[in-house]
């Protein structure tokens, strides 16, 4: 299994990057995997949508639908790529720490 390491961050990723243990994920961990993502720093608007789905996933066990994504966060799709390049499912659910999704977030 990969370990991918940042600054004082180290932790199992898979081979999508994604954690491994959801349960070792925090405010350091999200900054680190941000960094893969080409996210340099995390803003308000960020961390929105990364509570969002890491309460979304808490509650359900998945993540949310995009259409649902943007309903309930107040984000266009367009504002969430803005926020996330690579998109809700590779990077926000990424940075958020959530299993790799599998269908269409």
């Amino acid at each position: 299994m990969p370990k991918f390491e940042w600054q004082e961050v180290s932790i199992d990723v898979d081979e999508d990057g994604f954690i491994e243990d959801p349960a070792l994920w925090n405010e350091q961990v999200a900054l680190a995997l941000a960094s893969t993502e080409g996210v340099d720093a995390l803003t308000e608007d960020h961390w929105k949508l990364i509570n969002y789905l890491r309460e979304y996933y808490a509650k359900f066990g998945i993540a949310p639908m995009i259409r649902k994504l943007c309903k309930e966060t107040g984000y266009s799709l367009k504002e969430i790529y803005d926020l996330f390049p690579s998109g809700p499912a590779k990077g926000a659910c990424k940075v958020a720490g959530l299993a790799k999704p599998t269908g269409c977030v």
